[in-house]
């Protein structure tokens, strides 16, 4: 009664016995590596590309509101370089209508404000002298016609 399961226990051990040996011999282990090779390699510098810290960054952030005075959530924000065209940092304001933007410190910029509906408002930011931060609120106005 009892020999189909001591039969069956022992075909289940050869099996894991032979698959463990075969293993063992198609595995090998991998070869050391030499003692000197970390010694020869000096660290590849690039020259002329540091990298970039943002330690020194000018914070510009703010909130934006409605005509209404209630928080403005995902209005358009877009800053370039003063006397530049193409603008080079593009965010949105949270659900709370506020918003943070990191940019190089030493330059003054230009931020544009945009939403749906409402007029575009532009304004100076001067990142040039002292403070590591500037803070904005715009109140945005309907806009002439009602379309935006």
């Amino acid at each position: 009664m009892h020999r189909p399961q001591w039969i069956t226990i022992l075909c289940t051990a050869a099996l894991v016995a032979s698959s463990s040996i075969a293993f063992g011999w198609v595995q090998e282990p991998a070869p050391s590596p030499p003692a000197t090779a970390p010694a020869q390699r000096a660290p590849v510098a690039t020259p002329g590309k540091q990298k970039y810290s943002h330690l020194n960054d000018f914070l510009i952030r703010g909130t934006v509101f409605t005509d209404k005075a209630l928080s403005f959530p995902g209005v358009q924000l877009r800053i370039r370089k003063a006397g530049e065209k193409k603008f080079r940092w593009e965010s949105y304001t949270n659900s709370r209508g506020e918003f943070a933007v990191r940019v190089p410190q030493g330059s003054d910029y230009e931020m544009v404000v945009r939403a749906k509906g409402f007029e575009e408002q532009t304004r100076a930011i001067d990142a040039k002298k002292g403070a590591n931060e500037g803070n904005l609120v715009f109140r945005m106005q309907p806009a002439a016609g009602g379309k935006g």
